[in-house]
């Protein structure tokens, strides 16, 4: 990329959250706080997944894969966020914010797909019990998995090579602690309703319909739970699925506000993203896993010493 005059670009400065100095060692200690705290979460995760057999079914694949996703997501972000809160030097190399550009938005998009595969998953789970092994077979799970690692990394080679390709005027000052293509927008020396359009409209993709799919498929689950007659069994589903609907609702509409307004806010916007690249990847292993006896009884084994891998059916195919 180069600016305007045709000099080559050696960087970008982050202003972060520069105009408010006195939230910097708070929002400091807050980003820290959520790596650390996602990191441990997502790692176990990972870990006894794949070790206890017991875990190796269809549900615990996209769980992983999950957890992945977050663990890669995030350390794109946080270390160089730490790095521009700490010191009076709030910047990124060009190449540096390229690898987060299209790391950032890969993975963001692939969550957003996965979520609704999960939610698939727990649909055929819930009504379709008898079928649910079959249905959800390995090869499937492999396939849904695919599709959506494929689908986020499609999206961010669409829209960050679009955005890299505008010349850029000024001082390369992104008013943002990340690269993101809205900040980068507003740096462009030429017209960028194209890719205003582009973003808009492929996003509609990434960020409306995964999560009406996924609200379709709990309404689905709401109308089987209903039919039990077990109170203890309602109050659990119920309870399990307003904790996922709450992850859902944080990381889609924090996203929505970021890449689906007319007209983007800057200011609020970079607390906004805060949550989907601090927060839900750090809530995701809590609410989906954590609360779950089998995970818990896995958590006891490792610690323990008593978990070993052993490879289920499920795994070897």
């Amino acid at each position: 990329m180069e600016r305007a005059n045709g000099s080559a670009l050696m960087g970008f400065i982050l202003l972060g959250f520069s105009e408010h100095p006195g939230l910097e060692s708070v929002l400091f200690v807050f980003v820290l706080f959520f790596y650390l705290l996602m990191l441990v979460g997502n790692f176990t995760i990972i870990i006894v997944s794949y070790l206890d057999p017991h875990l190796h079914t269809p549900m615990y694949f996209f769980l992983g894969n999950l957890s992945l996703l977050d663990l890669c997501f995030t350390t794109s972000i946080a270390p160089q966020t730490l790095v521009n809160l700490q010191g009076p030097e709030k910047t990124i190399t060009y190449g540096g914010c390229v690898v987060q550009l299209y790391i950032c938005l890969a993975l963001g998009s692939t969550e957003c797909v996965l979520l609704a595969m999960m939610a698939l998953d727990r649909y055929v789970a819930v009504c379709r019990p008898l079928h649910y092994m079959a249905t959800m077979n390995p090869q499937l799970c492999q396939q849904l998995a695919s599709i959506s690692w494929l689908g986020g990394w499609a999206n961010s080679l669409i829209h960050a090579t679009l955005a890299l390709q505008l010349p850029l005027c000024g001082e390369h000052r992104l008013d943002h602690f990340i690269c993101e293509v809205p900040a980068l927008l507003k740096l462009a020396c030429v017209d960028t309703t194209v890719n205003e359009l582009v973003l808009f409209f492929v996003n509609i993709l990434f960020l409306l319909i995964p999560p009406a799919f996924i609200l379709i498929s709990y309404g689905f689950i709401t109308q089987a739970v209903l039919k039990t007659k077990s109170l203890e069994a309602r109050r659990k589903a119920f309870s399990t699925c307003s904790s996922h609907l709450t992850v859902v609702i944080i990381f889609y509409g924090t996203l929505i506000y970021m890449y689906l307004q007319p007209s983007y806010a800057q200011e609020q916007g970079k607390f906004v993203s805060l949550f989907y690249t601090m927060v839900t990847p750090t809530l995701n292993p809590i609410i989906y896993t954590f609360r779950n006896k089998d995970v818990k009884d896995a958590l006891k084994k490792l610690l323990s010493g008593r978990l070993c891998s052993r490879q289920s059916s499920f795994a070897r195919n």
